[in-house]
């Protein structure tokens, strides 16, 4: 019995109390725990800079804060190449802002790193202020791509000029490398557009600049004279000449990608519309076949008068007042290399006709929408067969479709779909 006793007690002595147990791995833990503090700390450069770029600029302002290591690379230039200042007052708008001291921060020790960089402002005169105010510390950087981005309405253009302008200059003079520049709502002018081609002529290949009301045609002219590397424009048509198509069309100028023309009136009949040449417009396709020319229409019907009288090599037309029945039959006579057409409204008259001489000689054609006007279901369908299977987009709205004595609302949807070679059914929202 004394033997069996002693030898229980001893058993019980080898393994030790729950108590015994969680003493004995404290110090394990701990010593894991600061293990693992050291092994992220030691990660190399590379990994924690990959980690860096997924994380938002809140976050990882937070994790520079762990050790020195990821403090060195929050400041590193691969960071900092690419940046979106978003300039928005805390009373008026619901949108997140960059903060002043990060700003600041970002202007001492990564002005010299920037290179793509935006300016998000909403509506107030001081955020478009702050954006000029930025600008104008930019004095060591090196940008490619640029960006004034109004998310309401215009703010910039409540800037002073003189303001906006003596800001943009100097990146357009510090920079040297600009290649890309959107400037839409802006007071921008022609003496600045020449200091951005006297530094920037060799790698200035997007420009675009619509709504700029203090830019003259001469003053765009010279851009396109100057920057023979330029691919993209966007602009207003009050802007458009047939010098300025005959000088992208030199022999000195890379082949042209993208013209995007805005065609806006504000006041009906006090607005006059020029007339392009023909010639031009072929000698800028001659020049480059596969040019997207665009073209936004915000005109009452009575001034569409001098467009596409002759013919004209638009790929991509949207109208986002009413257009005429006469302006759409133009359209198919005189538009060959239509590839793209919307239209959001037009007068209540069918526009089967209109729709079926499209189909006949836009043998482009792609894409369609069609918003507050009206075609029969009869002539509907004779149209999509006549484009057939070409017709990737197809985007009209329920209401714009008259059942007739040959299709309902019901039969259209298989009719369509059988012509199309896939399934369609009109829309209940616009798409586009």
């Amino acid at each position: 019995m004394k033997r069996g006793k002693t030898g229980l007690k001893s058993k019980c002595q080898r393994f030790p109390s729950h108590m015994g147990r969680a003493q004995r791995l404290k110090p394990l833990r701990s010593s894991f725990a600061l293990t693992s503090l050291e092994d992220w700390g030691n990660l190399p450069h590379h990994v924690v800079l990959q980690i860096f770029q997924h994380l938002s600029l809140v976050d990882r302002a937070k994790a520079s804060s762990m050790c020195r290591c990821w403090n060195g690379v929050f400041h590193s230039p691969d960071l900092w190449r690419r940046f979106e200042f978003e300039l928005n007052q805390p009373a008026t708008s619901y949108l997140r802002s960059t903060h002043p001291d990060l700003i600041q921060q970002i202007i001492k020790r990564h002005a010299q790193h920037l290179q793509y960089v935006s300016f998000k402002v909403d509506s107030c005169t001081e955020s478009a202020e702050a954006a000029c105010d930025i600008l104008s510390q930019l004095v060591n950087c090196s940008i490619k791509t640029l960006g004034l981005i109004s998310t309401a309405r215009p703010s910039f253009m409540d800037v002073s000029q003189v303001h906006f302008v003596s800001a943009l200059t100097v990146v357009f003079v510090n920079s040297k490398s600009l290649s890309s520049i959107k400037i839409d709502d802006t007071p921008v002018d022609d003496p600045s557009l020449q200091v951005l081609v006297a530094n920037n002529s060799n790698t200035l290949k997007f420009l675009k600049m619509s709504s700029c009301p203090h830019v003259s045609p001469a003053g765009i002219l010279f851009v396109a004279d100057q920057c023979h590397g330029l691919r993209e424009l966007a602009m207003n048509y009050h802007l458009l000449s047939d010098e300025l198509l005959l000088a992208l069309s030199s022999e000195k100028h890379v082949h042209f990608e993208h013209l995007r023309i805005d065609v806006v009136s504000e006041n009906p009949g006090q607005t006059h519309f020029h007339t392009i040449q023909r010639s031009s417009w072929e000698a800028l396709v001659q020049h480059s076949p596969k040019v997207n020319i665009v073209m936004y229409f915000f005109l009452y019907e009575e001034e569409f008068e001098p467009f596409f009288r002759e013919e004209t090599p638009v790929t991509h037309l949207y109208f986002g007042r009413a257009a005429s029945k006469e302006m759409l039959g133009r359209i198919g006579l005189n538009c060959p290399r239509l590839v793209e057409l919307v239209v959001c409204a037009n007068s209540l008259e069918p526009l089967d006709e209109e729709l079926i001489l499209i189909a006949e000689r836009c043998k482009s054609l792609s894409a369609i929408g069609l918003g507050e006007c009206e075609v029969t279901c009869s002539g509907f369908v004779e149209f999509v067969k006549m484009c057939g299977g070409r017709l990737t987009q197809l985007s009209i709205m329920e209401e714009v479709l008259i059942p007739d004595s040959s299709y309902n609302m019901e039969q259209i949807h298989s009719e369509v779909s059988k012509h199309l070679g896939r399934k369609w059914s009109p829309d209940m929202m616009p798409t586009w």
